[in-house]
Order: structure tokens, then sequence, then C-alpha cells
């Protein structure tokens, strides 16, 4: 396939509204979502992570969401991989590809085009950085990373463990930082015509009210009760990889109350958004489109339509 794949990219912070702006993206233009969220893509972890609803899925086609065990090792490169694969098949069909999540090394290292196949795995290596975390800590094995890698540190958060011991892995195994490797990766042109949008709000605080609402609901649609259900089920690993039920644990064994825990919930997706939109501003493509500038959502979708026509000329 010679021509570059147009495909939409819809990215922005937690709570900005990126799954409902892709369904009706996908609605207008015939499109089908494939998700990029490095959590969504875990069975059970349903609420805490903001999963589409059953209903969300009727609306549009989504794919890479909901197809994984939580104790499934699954990697940035697996991500590609299995994208690439699945936006081909969008394509063939003559449906418009609309990647949509708040992951962006899924993202970037997905339209750059990032090699990884020529990266090795050392299982030595692994388990001596496994033993190193469960003796020492998720966070001294992170500052471990930020010494030899600050770009992907930074990127990476200190409990998404299996990420950190990737990058250090990488470090050891080839004398070069995983940022340099995709650095250098880039060199291999591109086999997409992105359309980048984003979406968030203009005022800081808004945006966090948002945040705080969301996990509100979340409280009351039982994401306690899947954090329970994690734990019993021995997925505790892979859940305090996600914003919402690490912080729930403590209240669950007893050690703190539900409203300590939520506000560690929402002060935790507040850091977490703002990290996000500070990896998103680094790209100069993203066309940025405000909620709190529109007063019906309906009018900011109007305006991203034109946006991706103009684009598709």
């Amino acid at each position: 396939m010679s021509e570059k794949i147009p495909i939409i990219v819809v990215v922005g912070p937690t709570a900005s509204g990126k799954t409902d702006l892709a369904i009706n993206i996908c609605n207008k233009f015939n499109g089908e979502v494939v998700s990029a969220d490095s959590m969504q893509i875990y069975k059970y972890l349903d609420v805490g992570t903001a999963k589409p609803t059953v209903e969300e899925r009727q609306k549009a086609v989504h794919h890479l969401i909901d197809f994984l065990e939580p104790s499934e090792q699954f990697s940035v490169a697996d991500y590609v991989e299995m994208a690439h694969n699945i936006i081909r098949d969008i394509y063939s069909r003559g449906k418009l590809p609309v990647v949509a999540g708040g992951t962006g090394l899924y993202i970037d290292s997905l339209i750059n085009n990032i090699e990884f196949s020529n990266i090795d795995s050392d299982t030595r290596v692994r388990e001596e950085l496994q033993e190193l975390a469960q003796k020492e800590g998720n966070q001294k094995l992170w500052e471990y990373l930020n010494e030899i890698d600050e770009e992907s540190a930074k990127n990476i958060h200190p409990n998404n463990i299996g990420r950190v011991i990737r990058a250090i892995e990488v470090y050891k195994l080839t004398g070069k930082t995983m940022s340099q490797h995709q650095i250098e990766s880039r060199q291999v042109p591109s086999i997409y015509a992105p359309i980048f949008i984003g979406i968030s709000y203009e005022e800081r605080e808004k945006l966090y009210e948002k945040i705080n609402y969301r996990v509100e609901i979340m409280l009351k649609n039982g994401i306690i009760e899947e954090a329970e259900w994690l734990k019993e089920n021995g997925y505790s690993k892979t859940a305090m990889q996600a914003i919402g039920y690490k912080e729930l644990f403590g209240y669950i064994n007893g050690e703190e109350t539900i409203q300590q825990a939520s506000d560690k919930i929402k002060q935790g997706s507040r850091r977490y958004a703002k990290r996000q939109l500070t990896w998103f501003r680094k790209n100069k493509n993203i066309n940025w489109f405000y909620v709190d500038n529109y007063e019906q959502k309906h009018d900011l979708y109007l305006d991203v339509f034109d946006y991706i026509k103009s684009c598709l000329k």
C-alpha cells in the first residue's frame, strides 16, 4: 500500500470528552475507533478507566479495548503492531480510522511508525530489575531510569513498573536509551496522513472540575467494588498502574476513609491530566478545540467536522 492512510487522531487530557467526540466523528465520516489507552485494553478495569460503555460501543465500533487479561503483559510494541493491522483493515473496508486516547506514547509510536522489533529482551535482566523493585520500591527503580534516560522517565509513571523495566532493559542491552531508539526510528517514514484533533478546556480549573465530578460518578458507579474484585482475584499489580484503583486499596484495607481515597484519586487524576497536556503540547500539529469556548458541545463538534473536511480535501 503506497498511499498514506488518512487517519483522525483525537487526543486530550482525561475527562475532556475524547470518547464522545471520537464517536461523533465516526458517525459523521463513516469511521471506527481505535483506542489508544494503555489501561482500557484490560478486561474488568471498566469503571476506573472510563472505558466506553456498552451503549457507546453500539454507536461506533471500538477496537483495542477490553481484550486482555490483567495478568498478561502488553508492551508499546504490541500496541503498535496490533493497531497497524487494525487500521489497515478499517481502511481496506472503505472506512476512516479514528485513533482516540490519552496515552501519548502509544499515539506517537503508532503515528511515527516507531520500530521496536530490533530491540531484544533478556529474562535475566528483567528478573534482576523486578527483584530490585520489590526490595527497594517502584520509585527507586524509576529514579534509576531518570538518571539514565530522563526523557523516557518523565513520560512513565513510577507505578508503571513494566514500562520502567523495559526502558532500563533497552539501555542495558543496547547502550542506547529508549528515547534515543525512538528518535532514530523516526527516520522511517510514517504510513499515515494524520489529522490531529485536541480537545480540552482553556481554563484549567474547569478541566479539574470535570475530573472531580467524574471521580464522584465513578464512586457511585462501582469503582470501589471493582477495586475489591481486582484485589481479591490477584490483579492488584495491574490495577496499581491505573489511577483510581491504587488509591482505593488503603480504604479497602481499612487504613483510610473513603473521603481520603476520593481526594487522592482526584489529585492523581489532575496530575495525570497535567502530564498528558505537557506531552501533547509538544506536538505542534494538534489543532485544539476548547469545550469551555462553546455554549453547546454540538457547536464544537460542527467546528471539528468542518476542520476535518478541510483536511480531507
